[in-house]
């Protein structure tokens, strides 16, 4: 099992941050999450199998009962500890569905359309599990880790942000940026050699794609520490096989670390 609290990780003001940044988190009202806090402790699975979904208001539950994987109405999915949202899609479409496809990639559906997704597709038969340590984990058939709730795999798309201790993985996995606790964002190869960062330092700072095409890390007061200077709206940030960092509009690179 992949721990959080074993890593002593912890998810850092990721409402506060998406505010600061411009950036949309989309969490329920306080009375949906008093809701899903208060459900009645009936056993409720802690997993999603292939080919299992949650439509709106349908949830998963940690074999502790302190944490809420919900898919909510207004289209968004959400890890819940009591009323505290440790984790979100991010995505608002009415109506959409939680998927644990077949093929391994864990997806949010608005109709047909994929919405989110964690880039998992290949792990042929893997599944999600709502752990008691707070963690929400897709695991293959070898029962290894290849997604968790701290890690976006390839890309980093408009309006989404990387808190401290926030993975975006190249999909060979090779390559990482990392958003350390130091404030400075950090490309490590294989885990351990570092090949580029923003040379920033402020405890508590954060990395936002933003919607205007700008990536900015901020630190906790909101103060902008370093940027790509790049506008065109709807680029989105990758870690790419190469190991470069690129800002990507369409099949054009704006900016390449």
């Amino acid at each position: 099992m992949i721990s959080i609290k074993s890593a002593g990780t912890r998810l850092l003001a990721t409402l506060a941050a998406g505010a600061a940044a411009g950036a949309t988190l989309l969490v329920p009202s306080a009375a949906q999450a008093a809701s899903t806090a208060s459900t009645s402790t009936t056993a409720v699975s802690s997993v999603l199998k292939p080919g299992q979904y949650l439509k709106p208001g349908q949830y998963r539950r940690s074999p502790n009962g302190i944490y809420t994987l919900i898919m909510q109405t207004d289209g968004n999915a959400v890890l819940y500890k009591g009323r505290t949202a440790l984790w979100a899609s991010m995505t608002n479409r009415k109506a959409s569905t939680l998927i644990m496809q077949r093929d391994g990639n864990l997806v949010v559906v608005s109709g047909r359309t994929p919405v989110w997704a964690s880039n998992t597709g290949g792990s042929t038969g893997a599944y999600l599990a709502v752990q008691s340590d707070s963690n929400l984990v897709i695991y293959n058939v070898r029962n290894k880790a290849v997604w968790y709730r701290h890690m976006v795999i390839g890309t980093l798309g408009s309006g989404r942000i990387l808190n401290p201790y926030d993975l975006l993985v190249s999909p060979n996995r090779i390559y990482r940026l990392q958003m350390q606790t130091d404030g400075n964002a950090v490309v490590v190869k294989n885990g351990k050699t570092p090949i580029w960062s923003t040379k920033t330092v402020s405890k508590g700072a954060y990395l936002v794609m933003q919607q205007d095409g700008n990536v900015v890390v901020y630190s906790a007061a909101k103060k902008a520490l370093w940027s790509t200077k790049t506008v065109r709206k709807g680029s989105v940030l990758q870690m790419q096989n190469t190991g470069k960092l690129a800002v990507v509009y369409g099949r054009t690179t704006v900016w390449s670390s």
